[in-house]
């Protein structure tokens, strides 16, 4: 099954739980010593949706006051995204969230490969086309759709906690690996500019 039709079948849990996983991986780490993992809230309410809303201000409020390490336009972008999350713990809404935050994380994958692909064939890899996409953005597709697979296969709340577990795992290897290319590309970017002196 593509990651389009994954998202496509996905239910609220499903969805609520995999538009975080998204944004999680590609948030950079924050460096005015507040919360490392400050989504972390959210994860709670993808179970039930119980004070979804509540936990999503002031989750978006802490981000908007934190000061993200090398974070720039694409720590902006995941906030820009957490904005746009729906109040609303239903699956409508969170199904066109969960499509944004899906191609948002593969567009930042994409800044970041090696060579970086074209934005324009995002839509292609989502829906099982592969030629052409780096790596990173290939890892990326087939994490989101391992993580949807797992919530898939762990409906509900018997036996939900250990598939979220897994996504959170799952999350945090991408972020690793996302967070190491960042790291090279800035110690790059420092080196040009100090070469150039």
């Amino acid at each position: 099954m593509t990651l389009m039709e994954q998202i496509a079948r996905a239910d609220e849990r499903g969805l609520a739980a995999s538009a975080l996983a998204c944004l999680d991986r590609c948030l950079t780490p924050p460096d005015d010593g507040s919360d490392p993992e400050p989504l972390r809230p959210l994860w709670v309410s993808c179970e039930t949706g119980r004070e979804w809303a509540e936990r999503l201000d002031a989750v978006h409020a802490a981000l908007e006051r934190a000061a993200f390490e090398g974070g720039g336009e694409t720590a902006a972008r995941v906030r820009a995204m957490l904005g746009a999350a729906p109040r609303e713990f239903a699956a409508g809404p969170l199904r066109a969230w969960a499509d944004a935050c899906s191609l948002l994380a593969l567009d930042i994958h994409r800044e970041f490969d090696f060579p970086a692909g074209d934005a324009d064939a995002l839509e292609l890899y989502r829906s099982g086309g592969s030629a052409g996409g780096g790596p990173l953005v290939t890892g990326e597709v087939l994490r989101q759709t391992e993580i949807l697979e797992v919530l898939a296969e762990t409906p509900g709340t018997a036996g939900g906690g250990t598939g979220l577990r897994r996504v959170l795992d799952l999350s945090a290897e991408g972020r690793r690996v996302l967070r190491a290319v960042m790291s090279r590309r800035a110690r790059g970017r420092a080196l040009g500019t100090g070469s150039g002196h």
